[in-house]
Order: C-alpha cells, then sequence, then structure tokens
C-alpha cells in the first residue's frame, strides 16, 4: 500500500500546476488588456504612452520555496491569498505622467478589482527605487467557471526601468550586500534619472501640448471624399 505522504506529494504537484495554469492564463489576460490600450491610444490620440511590456510567471519550484519561508499551506486558495507576485507584469511608460494614465485606464475596468496600490514614485524607496506597484485581480474563465486570480503590475519610466536593472544586478552581485560607495553611486544615479524623467517630459509637453488632449484627427481616419460620399447618400435617404 503506498504512503500517504506520496499521495499528498502527487496532489500537491497536480494543485500547483493546475494553479500554475490559471496565473500564465492571467497574465494573458493582462495583457490583452494592455494591447487593447495601446491601441486605443495610438488611434485616438497618435500617442503610445507605452514603451515596452514584459511579463513573467514564477516557476514551480520558486513557488514552493516561498510557500515554505511564508509557511503558507498547500493549498491554492490560501496560496492566492498569500503570495500575490506569483503572476507580474512590467508595464514601462516613456513619461511619469504616462505611468498614472495607464494605471488609471487599467484598474478602472469593470472587471479589475484593485487589492493594493503602492507608489514607490511619489514616494521612492530609500535606495531610490521607483515605481508603481499594484495587486490587482481579475477573473480567469475555465471550463468550470470563473476564478479571481491576482497579477502584480510593475509600471515605470525608460529612466527608471535603467536604474532598478542595474541596481537589481549589483545587489545579487553582492548578495544583499552593496558597498557604501556603490550605494552612493546608484543613489546619485536615480536622482539624475528622475531629474532626466522631468526634462524630457517638459520637452514633450513644450512640443506637443499639454497630456490628455486628443489629436485632431485620429489614425486612419476616413478620408475626405469617402466622408463626402457617405454624407450625400445621408442627405438623399433623408430627403426620400
Amino acid at each position: 500500500m503506498e504512503h500517504p505522504e506520496f499521495e499528498r506529494a502527487r496532489q500537491l504537484r497536480r494543485d500547483v500546476s493546475r494553479l500554475m495554469m490559471e496565473y500564465r492564463f492571467a497574465v494573458d489576460e493582462v495583457l490583452t488588456k494592455v494591447t487593447i490600450l495601446r491601441e486605443e491610444f495610438v488611434h485616438l490620440h497618435c500617442y503610445n504612452p507605452i514603451e515596452h511590456v514584459t511579463s513573467r510567471v514564477k516557476s514551480p519550484t520558486s513557488l514552493v520555496e516561498k510557500m515554505a519561508r511564508k509557511r503558507v499551506a498547500p493549498d491554492p486558495e490560501a496560496i492566492r491569498a498569500n503570495i500575490h507576485d506569483i503572476a507580474g507584469v512590467r508595464i514601462t511608460c516613456s513619461f511619469i505622467q504616462d505611468t498614472y494614465q495607464v494605471l488609471e485606464a487599467l484598474v478602472s475596468q469593470d472587471d479589475v478589482r484593485v487589492i493594493n496600490v503602492k507608489d514607490y514614485i511619489a514616494t521612492p524607496k530609500p535606495n531610490g527605487y521607483k515605481s508603481i506597484h499594484a495587486i490587482i485581480e481579475i477573473p480567469v474563465f475555465l471550463s468550470t467557471g470563473a476564478v479571481q486570480v491576482p497579477v502584480e503590475l510593475q509600471i515605470r519610466t525608460i529612466a527608471m526601468d535603467f536604474w532598478a536593472s542595474l541596481e537589481h544586478k549589483i545587489f545579487y552581485k553582492y548578495d544583499g550586500e552593496v558597498p557604501d560607495h556603490l550605494a552612493e553611486s546608484l543613489s546619485d544615479a536615480a536622482m539624475m534619472a528622475e531629474r532626466l524623467d522631468i526634462q524630457m517630459e517638459e520637452l514633450h509637453n513644450e512640443v506637443h501640448g499639454a497630456p490628455g488632449r486628443e489629436a485632431d484627427s485620429p489614425r486612419e481616419s476616413i478620408d475626405d471624399a469617402a466622408l463626402a460620399q457617405l454624407w450625400r447618400q445621408l442627405n438623399a435617404g433623408v430627403q426620400e
């Protein structure tokens, strides 16, 4: 007869495998929302505030290790309730104002529930890190019904992303014990990145005007000849 521990281990493997599938689907849902936003911004405003998007889902091994560290029970509902960074989507924007605009556009959708928002742009971390972090919950529709799945959003500018990438590499190079002179240099670099963000945004606004203004002619709009023909047909219909 098989030992009960083996069966529990197999059940955990099945549960984690299904859970990871749900989180992959959740990332796909968020990426679809972001793609639609990009297309809308380009079409209506002739401007795309989103430079690029990346995503990731924790590996099963990494998830199990975090469950052990946080003493989370091997149960799907307990995992969802206690570990919110299994699925992540990072959105890199052109300017600071874009980060807030993109966040608002995403969290205002009816099927998105906001669990938590941390604004590290307004209040940077002590080491200079800047970004918006939001935990949102979205429905994933399976054959058995809808499942609410949390996804971590990170929204930042190009300069913030460049700085964070470098800081991450240095942090792991020194196993968290970053030498004082490097920490000071990173802090200086964070201030320079902030000044660059502000200066580039001011230049952009000077050239293109205040943010939020719609373009006079949406991209791929109806040309004048087609519009005139449509107008004639409408008038003919009214006269009849």
